[in-house]
C-alpha cells in the first residue's frame, strides 16, 4: 500500500484531508513519525503551504500534501489573514478572537472578506504543485451558529442569507474553500489516483464529525 503524509498536526484537518484521499494510500501523520512542525515563516498563505510540504518531504521518500488557511477581512487590511490561527490561540480560542473581530468592525460600513486555503502536494518525483482557493463572503453583525469551526460562526458566503456557522456540512463543503482548492488542485496536476476527489468521502467526514 502506497503512503502519503498529510502534513499538520491539527487533528481535525488530518481526518478531513485523509477522508479526501483514495482508499488505496496509506494517511501518515507527522504526529506518528515524532515529527514537529515547522514555523510559518511565509507571507503568503501559499508560501506557508509549500513551506510546510518542503519541510515534511525531508522525512519521507512518498508523497506529502499540506495546507494553509485562514479569513481576511477587507476593513481590517486583510487580516487576520496568515495569522489566523495565531489570532485564536492569542485570545485564548476562536470565540474570543471572533468577539474581537466583530468589536474591531462595529464602525465598518464594508465588511466583505475571504476564506482562503492554499494547498500543496509534493509527489514522489519531487515536483510541487500549489493552488488556492478564495470563498468571497461578508462578516455577520454577530456570531451566529454552532456548526463547523473556527470562523465559520461569522462568514456569511457571497449569495447566502445565513454564516457558516449555520449551513449543514454538506451544504458547506460543496462550496466552501477548501472545496475550490482542492477541486483547482486536481484540475492542475491532472492526477485522479493520487488525489481524487471523493464527494462520498467528504460525505462520510460529515457524518463521523457530527456522530
Amino acid at each position: 500500500m502506497k503512503k502519503i503524509l498529510v502534513g499538520t498536526h491539527n487533528n481535525g484537518k488530518f481526518k478531513e484531508i485523509a477522508y479526501l484521499l483514495p482508499k488505496k494510500y496509506k494517511k501518515i501523520s507527522p504526529l506518528k513519525l515524532k515529527i514537529k512542525s515547522p514555523k510559518e515563516t511565509g507571507k503568503s498563505f501559499k508560501s506557508n503551504a509549500r513551506l510546510k510540504v518542503k519541510f515534511f518531504s525531508k522525512f519521507v521518500n512518498y508523497g506529502v500534501i499540506s495546507d494553509d488557511s485562514g479569513l481576511c477581512i477587507k476593513a481590517l487590511n486583510n487580516s487576520p489573514g496568515i495569522y489566523s490561527a495565531r489570532l485564536a490561540k492569542k485570545h485564548g480560542s476562536f470565540l474570543k478572537a471572533m468577539k474581537f473581530i466583530l468589536k474591531n468592525l462595529k464602525s465598518k460600513k464594508n465588511r466583505s472578506a475571504l476564506f482562503v486555503c492554499s494547498l500543496s502536494y509534493k509527489d514522489e518525483r519531487g515536483k510541487i504543485t500549489t493552488v488556492q482557493g478564495n470563498l468571497k463572503g461578508t462578516i455577520s453583525n454577530k456570531i451566529i451558529g454552532k456548526k463547523g469551526f473556527g470562523y465559520d460562526p461569522i462568514f456569511i458566503p457571497k449569495g447566502k442569507k445565513i454564516t457558516f456557522g449555520q449551513m449543514s456540512k454538506i451544504k458547506k463543503m460543496k462550496m466552501d474553500h477548501r472545496y475550490l482548492a482542492y477541486k483547482a488542485l486536481l484540475k492542475k496536476i491532472k492526477i485522479w489516483e493520487i488525489f481524487c476527489f471523493r464527494f462520498y468521502k467528504y460525505l462520510a467526514l460529515v457524518l463521523f464529525f457530527h456522530f
